[in-house]
């Protein structure tokens, strides 16, 4: 069990390292205290950090609360931060090039000021009303990252590269995760659950977050499946279009589907009892 700040108690660590002991015995992996240790830091770790912001509460839900589920994704100012900068590129890039007759390399330098002004607003708007910058901040150095390249190789596309890395890296971090027999999600929701590492014990929850994991690695590879054929194609405006219809979107519709199987593997009278 852990504490209301994420740490866990001596009596619980050293029950939860048992626990993860006789998992690896079971299904054949190692179970040392250092892999032990390792995997249940990584897990308060991401766990503090998906509490603050907003997973905490909207996995513990008993029904599925549609203001816990928007400030998992963001809350309102949230989802107009990361959705408008990319629309705003979209709208000024197709509308320059296609109505106007601009030549692609001439829309580009609008487009991406627009993008930016935007994410600046944003931020400064953040820092004013002395909300949580951290969100706008991130937005707007990925903004920034993607018009210098975008700008540095004149391609409109490349406003896009960085995302493919990003979901590459998480796609490649989640998969490793499940091969050292530790899946991801597993951990982060049993910290949030109050249950550690315990879970590991636990077969129908070992399973469980091994198809959590799974399914939020078909998230991260289906974006890259769908989007860099168009990349590719040298397709901006599907590129940028299928881009915002996989990012919030799809990432709301993952978390529906993670909430119903934690809300299955803990049921309500087990989470009233811890």
């Amino acid at each position: 069990m852990t504490n209301a700040d994420g740490s866990s108690s001596a009596g619980d660590g050293e029950r939860a390292d048992d626990a993860a002991d006789r998992s690896a015995e079971a299904d054949g992996t190692p179970g040392t205290a250092d892999e032990t240790g390792t995997a249940g830091e990584f897990g308060r770790q991401f766990a503090a950090a998906a509490e603050k912001s907003g997973l905490g509460a909207l996995a513990r839900d008993e029904k599925l609360s549609g203001r816990d589920l928007l400030t998992a994704v963001g809350g309102v100012r949230g989802i107009l931060e990361a959705l408008l900068p990319g629309l705003v590129f979209l709208i000024v890039y197709s509308g320059l090039t296609s109505f106007a007759g601009q030549d692609p390399q001439t829309a580009l330098v609008p487009a991406l000021a627009a993008s930016v002004g935007l994410a600046v607003v944003f931020t400064a708007a953040r820092l004013v009303t002395k909300g949580q910058p951290t969100q706008a901040i991130a937005g707007l150095v990925g903004v920034l990252a993607s018009a210098a390249l975008a700008l540095w190789s004149g391609d409109a596309r490349d406003n896009y590269v960085i995302g493919f890395y990003t979901n590459a890296a998480y796609a490649l971090a989640l998969t490793v995760s499940l091969f050292v027999g530790w899946p991801a999600i597993g951990l982060i929701v049993g910290f949030l659950m109050g249950d550690g590492v315990a879970w590991k014990q636990d077969k129908r929850k070992y399973r469980a977050a091994q198809f959590l994991t799974l399914v939020w690695i078909g998230l991260f590879v289906a974006r890259l499946a769908v989007q860099l054929p168009f990349y590719l194609a040298d397709n901006v405006e599907a590129l940028g279009a299928t881009r915002l219809i996989m990012g919030v979107p799809l990432y709301a519709l993952v978390l529906v589907f993670s909430w119903l199987v934690v809300r299955a593997i803990y049921p309500s009278s087990a989470r009233s009892g811890e």
